[in-house]
Parts: structure tokens; C-alpha cells; sequence
């Protein structure tokens, strides 16, 4: 009868604090192993912060032998939310503030992030009308990365919050970013004759003499602007970041039934330069406005919108003339159902209550759907729980954004 082997010898301290970052290491197998396939060892390694009770799996067969420390199934759990931990303090923390319209999108995008923390400012006016404006707490955000959400929606606020936009980079912040979802001069882009004033250019120069923060030049992000030569207006002392809404727009339509039967009709060929990239994996169709008489009439120049479910896209909408005249060309060539979206809807003179709802599918009658963003909140306030308008936030974007 063969003896008994000894006991397979326990591994040194050195071992152990040399296994801190390797999940196996190697040693010569001693002759008295040969005739075991595998022994388990089970030791309590006190070189972590705290004790973890490890497993130790010694498997012979081929020389040297394989020595493989498993850890205890929970410190996996703990090394995922350790990760997850790390990811949340490598997050840039971000000081928000935000003009009064703007309130209930400032509230969304720090929702979206526990590193966007919301800052106050105090909107006053002086007896003759002037801007009585205070930042709370200026002191606080020094050497912090700070951002303002402005809304541009009519000259008489513009001017106060660019105060404010002037003013934040010089409280030696470590970077300062504007978020203008909306650029409102955006169609006034170009001079068709002498005299003309293109304010697009303006309000660029504006924006594009904010002052430098310690971190830079100020980072300016703006949603889906009108003319995409407009992005050379701005000058060096800016960095304009462009973003867009469609992203939203295709999530929403993975979720509607007929998410297969969707095409994108462009109203001219200006919307189509500006979008067709982002949607080319849709069918599309392309309308076009031409004179007759004293007339403009939309007309499909490209596309057949047979039973399909038809979404027409633009960056902009006002009036609405040119979205019904393509609502009813669209129709007439028998669309099943059709919808439109626009990432800015400005709807002067509350223009908004000319879009009907289809009620249950007549795309004669009126829309299916009608997607704006939350970029101008006077709108979203006004055409809240109201058919067949939908909102589609732009906070998750913008949160995105500011981690740049």
C-alpha cells in the first residue's frame, strides 16, 4: 500500500501580494503532486482592504503546475458597481443655468445626469425697464465647468440674457458652454437685393465675441440650424457644436406599428440637403414648389407615397403653409396615413391651430402626428395634450453634449 501524499503546501504571503492583479501564476509542480489531478485550497487573502474568502485551484497534468485564485461571486458585483462608480466620477460636473423660459428643459436635462447640477439666476428689472439681472452664488463656481441655456425667442429677451452670457465666462470658470437650441435669425441668412440685412450674421458676431473662459473659447451648441452654410459665420472666439434632432425622430418611429411602412417626404430640396443622410435607410420623396400664374403650388418631384405612411421632415416650421399644401399633394397620391416633424416649432400668431388630427386615419383631414422639439418652449406650453401634437425632449441631446 502506498503511503499517504503529504498535504500540498499552503501559498506564501509573497504569493498572495504578488496575485493582487493576476488571476493565475505558475510554479514549478513538486515531484509528490504527480499523481494528482486537482486539489482545492480554500485561504483568506487579508492583503485587501477587507478579507475575501478566495478559492485556490491546483491542476496538474503537464508541468508547471496551474495555480487559479477564483474570487467569491459577489466581488465580481462589487468590481462591476466599482466600475460603474468610476464612470460617474470621471463624469464632468456641470453647473446649469438657465434663462426663465427654458426652466422646465433645464429640470429635464439635469435629470438625465447626476453631473448637471441647476444654478439660479435672478431675473429683475430696474423702475424704467432695464435689466436688474444676479447670478447666485458667483463665487461658488470657480475653477467649475459651467454651461447657460438661452431661448431666443423674441429681441426683447435677447439682450439680458447675453448679459448673462457675457458674464459667466469672466467668473474664472474652467469652460463655458451656451446652449442655444434654437438659432432664431436663421432664415434671414442671405441679401436678395441691396440693402437687405442678413441678422443670421448678426446674431454670429454676436455669439462669437463671448468672452474667453479659462478653459477656452466658449463651446456653442445649437440644434439643426437653418442654412448649414451658417456654421461660417461664427469666428474663432467660438466653438460651434451642431446637433440635431433627427436621432429622436428615428426612435420614435421604431416604435409606431407600422414602423415598416414609413417614408420621409422633404417639402423642398433645401430640406432635403440638410436631412436625407441622416434618413437614407427610408424610402423617400422629394416635393418641390412650382410658380403657376401668381401661384406657388408644391408638387411631388421625386417618390410615389402610395399607401404608405408618410413623415414629412423639416428644421422649421411657421406659417405652415408649405407643410399643408404638402399634406394635400401627398394625400392626393394616396398616402395611408401621413405625419410631419420639425425640430423648431415657432408657430407665430398661435399658426399651430391650422394642424388638424386625423382622427383615426383620413390623411385628407389632417396629420397623424405631428413631432416638434422642446426648443421653443413658448410652443410646447401652448400645444401641450393637444392632437396631434408630440414632444419629442431634446434633453437626453443636450446632456450628451455638455460632456464634451
Amino acid at each position: 500500500m502506498s503511503a499517504t501524499p503529504p498535504p500540498l503546501p499552503f501559498p506564501s504571503r509573497s504569493h498572495i501580494e504578488a496575485l493582487k492583479l493576476s488571476s493565475s501564476f505558475l510554479l514549478p509542480r513538486p515531484p509528490e503532486l504527480r499523481s494528482f489531478v486537482k486539489t482545492r485550497i480554500r485561504c483568506e487573502l487579508r492583503s485587501f482592504d477587507s478579507p475575501q474568502k478566495w478559492t485556490i485551484d491546483c491542476v496538474s497534468g503537464s508541468d508547471p503546475i496551474h495555480i487559479i485564485l477564483k474570487p467569491p461571486p459577489f466581488s465580481i458585483a462589487m468590481d462591476a458597481n466599482a466600475a460603474l462608480g468610476s464612470n460617474l466620477k470621471s463624469a464632468k460636473k456641470v453647473c446649469l443655468f438657465y434663462c426663465a423660459e427654458m426652466k422646465a428643459l433645464a429640470e429635464r436635462i439635469a435629470a438625465e445626469s447626476d453631473a448637471i447640477e441647476l444654478r439660479s439666476i435672478s431675473w429683475r428689472t430696474f423702475e424704467d425697464g432695464f435689466p436688474n439681472l444676479f447670478i447666485s452664488n458667483a463665487h461658488g463656481i470657480r475653477g467649475q465647468h459651467v454651461a447657460f441655456l438661452a431661448s431666443f425667442t423674441s429681441p426683447g429677451v435677447i439682450f439680458e440674457q447675453l448679459s448673462v452670457i457675457y458674464a459667466l465666462p469672466k467668473l474664472f470658470v474652467s469652460s463655458f458652454t451656451l446652449v442655444l437650441p434654437f438659432f432664431p435669425t436663421g432664415t434671414s441668412e442671405r441679401m436678395e437685393e441691396e440693402g437687405d440685412v442678413a441678422t443670421a450674421f448678426t446674431l454670429a458676431r454676436i455669439l462669437s465675441n463671448v468672452p474667453i473662459s479659462r478653459g477656452g473659447p466658449t463651446s456653442l451648441v445649437i440644434f439643426d440650424i437653418h442654412a448649414l452654410q451658417e456654421r461660417f459665420y461664427f469666428g474663432d472666439n467660438v466653438l460651434p457644436c451642431f446637433e440635431s434632432g433627427i436621432p429622436l425622430l428615428k426612435n420614435r418611429l421604431q416604435q409606431l406599428p407600422d414602423s415598416d411602412n414609413i417614408s420621409i417626404a422633404f417639402p423642398d430640396d433645401g430640406a432635403w440637403k440638410r436631412f436625407h443622410k441622416q434618413l437614407q435607410h427610408f424610402p423617400t420623396i422629394i416635393c418641390a414648389k412650382v410658380r403657376e400664374g401668381d401661384q406657388r403650388i408644391v408638387r411631388i418631384k421625386e417618390g410615389d407615397p402610395g399607401g404608405r405612411h408618410i413623415v414629412i421632415v423639416d428644421d422649421l416650421v411657421q406659417s405652415g403653409s408649405t407643410l399643408i399644401e404638402c399634406q394635400k399633394v401627398l394625400a392626393k397620391h394616396g398616402a395611408a396615413k401621413i405625419s410631419a416633424y420639425v425640430t423648431h416649432g415657432i408657430f407665430p400668431n398661435k399658426s399651430w391651430e391650422r394642424f388638424e388630427h386625423d382622427n383615426g386615419g383620413c390623411p385628407e383631414n389632417g396629420l397623424t402626428y405631428f413631432w416638434i422639439t422642446d426648443s421653443c418652449p413658448m410652443t410646447v406650453k401652448q400645444v401641450k395634450n393637444k392632437l396631434p401634437f408630440e414632444v419629442l425632449s431634446l434633453a437626453s441631446s443636450i446632456a450628451a453634449s455638455l460632456q464634451i
